[in-house]
């Protein structure tokens, strides 16, 4: 083995064991004499299932390992492993087969950022250094050290979530050991399509807000409303959403003149949304590709603290007057002079935070 190590760099970064690497593929390098060689000092596991908006929102977490760790192999566990950064050299489907694979290796640190008894089970049974986040404690969530206490406090109990003032991902770092220092979202895209000529500036509404949590729901007359308003200001209108909200799109563009050309997979989706100037959404997977790309962006929310969302300067939040803001509720009955929550959102001052948005 001594002498195979010599000729083979095994400890090589870009070395994946059964097959050729990528330097040897694409300039025909051998570990003897490649200049691309970069021996492996740290492996790290990041184990971040879901949802797809919090897998955005976590990477940020990469500038900072590879700037704590420039050297380092990083792989990654999750259910969307097409919104993972190329920065990870282990894109890691959540499967069978990656899980075994996983339980034959040995970290150096593992970062466990999900509270799922499935995630937090891992974390118990991979072997790891150093372990950060969350494990099992009487087949439980636990926070592994005091990193990880002031978000798992926040997961349990509403009154202290609705007083923290950290967004997310300044919790995420703190929970692995980091100081959060504004590190932005990482997202690659490609352009799959040749898009229509659209009127610019462009405002993209995404009407979603995730069937299990009905009480985010912005009335479709509102949208409605919205959309004629803003055309009548003179801005383009993209109306955005998945198979889900397919049916009230069409609605919605047929009832208020406003553009809707379908619903796409989410490489297609991302790439549409990078067509647009400003995006205006209720806590969705939409915002966070919106801010991942840079765009200007208004958020709609009634049910979550408004602190936790890291906007990076590029837009604003608005919410209804009420005396229940942040009440984590799937669902309300509660209504304020006669309406939900989200049916005080004025469509006026929406087209006003718009206008303001877009001179930022």
């Amino acid at each position: 083995m001594a002498n195979i190590t010599k000729t083979v760099k095994t400890d090589c970064r870009f070395f994946r064991g059964g097959i050729p690497c990528l330097y040897h593929k694409k300039f025909g390098v051998k570990c003897e004499d490649c200049k691309y060689y970069d021996k492996v000092a740290e492996r790290i596991l990041i184990i971040k299932l879901k949802a797809a908006g919090d897998i955005i929102r976590t990477t940020p977490i990469l500038r900072k390992i590879k700037e704590k760790f420039p050297h380092s192999e990083i792989s990654w566990l999750t259910c969307f492993p097409k919104l993972v950064p190329s920065l990870v050299d282990n894109i890691l489907d959540f499967n069978l087969q990656n899980i075994l694979w996983l339980f034959a290796q040995k970290f150096d640190f593992l970062f466990n950022l999900d509270k799922d008894k499935e995630a937090c089970s891992l974390a118990e049974l991979i072997k790891a250094k150093v372990k950060k986040g969350f494990e099992l404690k009487d087949g439980k969530c636990a926070p592994i050290d005091k990193n990880a206490f002031s978000k798992w406090k926040t997961g349990i109990w509403d009154d202290i979530n609705k007083k923290n003032k950290k967004s997310y991902p300044q919790e995420i770092f703190e929970l692995c050991g980091f100081d959060f220092s504004g590190e932005k979202y990482i997202l690659e895209i490609e352009k799959h399509t040749k898009w229509p000529v659209f009127i610019h500036p462009l405002i993209g509404l995404n009407t979603g807000y995730g069937e299990q949590w009905k009480v985010r729901e912005y009335p479709k007359a509102r949208w409605v409303e919205l959309v004629r308003k803003l055309r009548k200001a003179g801005y383009g209108v993209l109306i955005l959403g998945g198979r889900k909200e397919h049916k009230k799109n069409k609605e919605i563009a047929r009832k208020s003149g406003g553009r809707y050309i379908g619903y796409f997979p989410l490489e297609q989706f991302t790439d549409l949304v990078n067509q647009t100037d400003l995006v205006i959404t209720c806590v969705t997977m939409t915002l966070h590709i919106a801010i991942a790309l840079k765009k200007k962006v208004l958020l709609f929310n009634n049910a979550f603290n408004r602190n936790e969302f890291e906007l990076y300067g590029l837009g604003k939040i608005i919410e209804p007057s009420v005396p229940c803001l942040a009440c984590y509720k799937s669902s309300c009955n509660l209504r304020f002079k006669g309406k939900k929550c989200m049916e005080l959102i004025n469509v006026d001052k929406v087209l006003g935070k718009c206008k303001k948005i877009l001179t930022l």
